[in-house]
């Protein structure tokens, strides 16, 4: 676009994903011929979002631009930072990837499961430095619920930008602490934007330590003698890692249910972070082992229908049958929107009769691995930015994140709160704000990525709420007759056996329509279809009040 042209001395940040929601994150730093990407993520579908799977940033921006593209460095291993490198690069060059160690063991898989040759992947840690003609990239550990957590500082002509990635202050994690001394000396050393992410900045305080649910886990552990079955996110490893130890303490193998807990422990074990491999046993030996000597850790913790929990209680797993001693763990909170898929899980494992523990005031055994606004308000304090730029989040938590800025006597006016696609411009004197190079949702169905536009996802929503309706006629077209009757066929419209009256007369509609177009000298088959839907639609809603999908199928039998 014209604005990026404008003057190659200013430095550009652009978001093209992670603003105005969770998920998706990809934020751009360019100078002059030089320009890195920080995080390729997805986000997760909505409901109303049907059939599709992921949706991932728009790359077009980085495809005009493909001919500067440095690098992408990866802040942390979670599928709204990695899970859109897939869709990247079967989209745009992207010379290098430069990823920390447990990101690095994802990615690998990822891309190999999607049959991707990808063979510059490289693993930086806290001392790396990478350097360019222009830009210069360097990173401090931070504390998450995954290992090898980082924020990145890029030194630019124009100042220090710093992206903190997803963090927290934990003084007392099962993980490396945050590198507080290192974060303080960037600080000093003079930061010009700070972009930090903003998840948890409607909570007030800090979060809870990760060690407070390793105890609350302990002393559930102790206390029961049936068979244990947690269900917790198979991303955060240092929950799993402390879930094997309290197994371990406890005298307890573990075995694995679904393919991305399978996944995560196995690359765990490789990158050397859950060191005990002998603790796990497959579901046929667990069936084998007294109750108190077996824990079931498995997928499932967001009520998800077909993860391995949902199954176990409703009774449909092929390997795992509910007991009446068992306990089941929930170690989670449920992510916004998905509380009755959650409580129709715990509903049913209580009809199966098993004791059920969920997080709460009584039993503490989830944290998040996202700052709260204490927490941001010393992220914050500790870079003390000229600029302040919240990220990643919706635009409440953006919102109340610059609030908290402002609290930090960051004035208003060096605050962006911004949406997607929108630019930012460093030179010399300041930040401004540019335009917007356009930043839309881009839809993953299945094989097919951006071919899903908004007029199909309106039709899959007609066709769940009002169903569809299928008129299948034989017609001469050289003689310009109809040959036997319209046949009309339903799905999800109407009980067809209740309502013959009605499909008589939708019969009706439509064979009279068809022959008064026939009676025209010029029959066109589109025109000729587009009436049959426009008059069967306006009979339709005016008997049922409903605007089903029209398809209306025009055999041409000649004779």
């Amino acid at each position: 676009m014209k604005i990026f042209d404008a003057n190659r001395a200013e430095t550009l940040v652009v978001a093209l994903g992670g603003l105005g929601e969770v998920g998706k994150n990809m934020y751009v730093v360019m100078h002059d011929d030089e320009l890195i990407i920080i995080d390729a993520g997805v986000m997760f579908p909505k409901d109303e979002l049907m059939g599709i799977d992921y949706v991932i940033p728009d790359f077009t921006f980085l495809k005009n631009n493909e001919d500067k593209i440095k690098a992408l460095f990866i802040t942390h291993g979670h599928e709204d930072h990695i899970g859109g490198i897939a869709y990247l690069l079967q989209t745009v060059n992207i010379p290098v990837i430069y990823a920390p160690n447990q990101a690095y063991g994802l990615i690998k898989r990822k891309l190999l499961d999607r049959n991707i040759s990808y063979d510059n992947l490289k693993i930086y840690n806290e001392t790396t430095k990478v350097k360019f003609k222009h830009l210069s990239v360097e990173f401090f550990a931070t504390t998450h619920s995954i290992p090898d957590s980082h924020g990145i500082i890029i030194n630019t002509p124009n100042g220090k930008i710093v992206e903190t990635g997803d963090f927290k202050f934990d003084l007392t994690p099962i993980g490396p602490m945050s590198n507080i001394h290192k974060m303080s000396d960037t600080g000093k050393s003079g930061v010009k934007l700070l972009m930090s992410e903003s998840t948890n900045a409607l909570s007030p305080g800090f979060s809870m330590s990760e060690s407070k649910v390793e105890e609350e886990l302990q002393e559930i552990f102790e206390k029961k003698k049936g068979r244990i079955i947690v269900a917790t996110f198979a991303s955060n490893i240092y929950r799993l890692k402390h879930i094997v130890e309290t197994c371990k303490k406890n005298n307890r193998k573990i075995a694995l249910f679904g393919r991305s807990m399978e996944n995560n422990i196995e690359i765990s074990i490789e990158g050397g972070y859950i060191k005990d491999d002998k603790i796990f046993v497959s579901p046929e030996v667990a069936n084998t082992l007294p109750p108190e000597e077996i824990c079931l850790l498995c997928t499932g913790s967001q009520g998800e229908p077909l993860a391995a929990l949902s199954r176990i209680a409703n009774g449909t797993h092929k390997q795992i049958k509910l007991r009446p001693t068992d306990t089941v763990i929930f170690s989670s909170n449920p992510i916004p929107g998905n509380n009755a898929s959650v409580a129709k899980t715990i509903n049913a494992l209580y009809l199966q009769g098993v004791e059920v523990f969920v997080n709460n005031s009584e039993n503490e055994i989830h944290t998040s691995g996202h700052a709260n606004q204490e927490e941001l308000k010393l992220m914050i304090r500790l870079i003390d930015p000229e600029y302040f730029m919240p990220i990643h989040g919706e635009y409440r938590m953006l919102k109340a994140h610059q609030d908290l800025a402002i609290d930090c006597d960051i004035p208003k006016e060096k605050t962006f709160l911004l949406q997607n696609g929108d630019a930012l411009s460093l030179n010399k004197k300041g930040i401004r704000k540019l335009g917007n190079v356009g930043a839309d949702d881009v839809y993953v169905d299945g094989n097919r990525i951006g071919d899903i536009g908004n007029v199909v996802i309106k039709d899959r929503k007609i066709m769940a709420n009002d169903g569809i309706l299928v008129a299948i006629s034989n017609i001469n077209m050289e003689t310009h007759k109809l040959l036997g009757k319209v046949n009309i066929t339903t799905r999800g419209f109407i009980l067809v056996n209740e309502n013959e009256e009605l499909l008589r007369e939708i019969e009706d509609v439509t064979t009279n329509t068809i022959n008064k177009e026939l009676t025209k000298k010029n029959v066109n088959y589109n025109e000729l279809k587009s009436q049959i839907i426009s008059n069967i639609l306006t009979f339709v809603y005016e008997k049922t009040g409903r605007r089903p999908i029209i398809l209306p199928v025009i055999l041409d039998v000649k004779k």
